[in-house]
């Protein structure tokens, strides 16, 4: 599992990159990988060893879990972690969250 530093260290030296030959990566690109970091952060890793993967479409967040009593505990918590990522991402980024 990459720690929070390498998430952010990858993340600058690829927007020094692209803005070295020009490229413009996808706003949605650096957004996932925050949404990523501030996942890990906020829900530490005993919810981190159930996480499967993570996805962003537009602002709906999309949580696979492997544990269904992990997923039915934080199913009753959504309201509060959609308000936790979106401080964690200083705006309103998630809107909605599914844990699937």
């Amino acid at each position: 599992m990459y720690t929070r530093l390498t998430f952010s260290l990858l993340l600058d030296i690829i927007k020094c990159f692209s803005l070295k030959i020009g490229i413009n990566f996808s706003k949605n690109f650096f957004l996932f990988l925050k949404i990523e970091e501030a996942w890990e952060k906020l829900m530490g890793k005993g919810v981190i060893a159930y996480t499967q993967s993570i996805k962003l479409q537009n602002t709906t967040l999309i949580v696979s879990l492997t544990s269904s009593v992990l997923r039915e505990e934080l199913s009753y918590g959504k309201d509060k972690i959609i308000k936790m990522l979106n401080e964690e991402m200083g705006a309103r980024v998630v809107s909605k969250l599914m844990l699937v």
